[in-house]
């Protein structure tokens, strides 16, 4: 969860509490896991568990590389940028975090909707129970496709990379909790924020709920730009992809969609034909 990132924006003592955070969600996710299964009595994927947990670890040995495709763009944007804007005041504190959810939406909604993204994002849909243990499960090519470039705007306003870049692990960290189906809905909250009843519908395989509520800490976006789908009663959400992956190999989990990238770029021919196949949306057949 960027813990590198906030370390160097709080400072070398928020190690012991970005360690703490750490192992307060590793051990929210197993008690989850032990209560639905010997306290509840209901079946629960320790091996699903497990691939998450596997993901995570090797999402780290990946960024320890240190690969970045959005690194120089983040330099350059602040080199450029049009002022230096500091957190000194609520109002700038407010302008970041507004600012970092909307660049969030932009990301997230192109995560869905450009198969180039896509790729890695469909490892967090991949999980076919939604889990305490699946907000772990965030693919390992995230910082080779450029994901960071969403947030360039803000750092070419003024704001330092680290500051946006800790925001954006503070979204993620509190992304966490909205993977939990069990929790209720949180009444008037429902219309602000994001909330697990509406990430439960982000999550879903069902053609009703698909490409929506994308929003991060809050939910205004999706419902300003329209992409905003309320869980209906009469239809149950399905977790997962829209076809399921049936595996728990953690190579599998991290490459599968990229395998089938590839095999369509493959196929096509010419030049516009792949562009229209690596930035087209996922159901983007490989010929016209």
């Amino acid at each position: 969860m960027h813990t590198d990132t906030l370390r160097h924006a709080l400072g070398p003592e928020a190690l012991h509490w970005l360690l703490g955070l750490l192992v307060l969600v590793l051990a929210a996710a197993t008690m989850e896991g032990l209560v639905q299964t010997f306290v509840r009595r209901q079946a629960y994927d320790w091996r699903a568990y497990a691939a998450s947990l596997a993901d995570a670890v090797g999402r780290r040995a990946v960024d320890a590389l240190g690969l970045s495709i959005a690194a120089p763009l983040m330099a350059l944007a602040w080199n450029h940028r049009l002022q230096t804007l500091t957190l000194s005041t609520p109002v700038a504190v407010a302008l970041l975090f507004l600012g970092q959810e909307l660049c969030y939406y932009a990301y997230h909604r192109a995560a869905h909707r450009m198969r180039w993204f896509w790729a890695t994002h469909a490892v967090h849909h991949s999980p076919n129970e939604l889990t305490l243990a699946a907000a772990l499960r965030l693919g390992w090519t995230g910082k080779l496709t450029g994901t960071a470039l969403f947030f360039a705007p803000l750092v070419w306003l003024g704001f330092s990379p680290v500051a946006v870049l800790a925001t954006l692990a503070a979204n993620l960290l509190y992304q966490f909790w909205l993977h939990a189906p069990w929790l209720p809905r949180l009444g008037p909250l429902e219309w602000v924020l994001n909330t697990p009843t509406h990430h439960k519908v982000h999550h879903a395989a069902n053609r009703e709920y698909l490409d929506c509520n994308y929003g991060g800490v809050l939910i205004v976006f999706d419902r300003l730009f329209g992409t905003f789908v309320d869980l209906r009663d009469d239809l149950p959400p399905r977790c997962g992809l829209t076809t399921p992956l049936r595996t728990h190999n953690p190579l599998r989990i991290a490459f599968h969609e990229w395998g089938r990238l590839a095999r369509d770029l493959r196929a096509a021919h010419g030049v516009r034909q792949r562009l229209r196949i690596l930035l087209g949306p996922p159901e983007t057949p490989p010929c016209p």
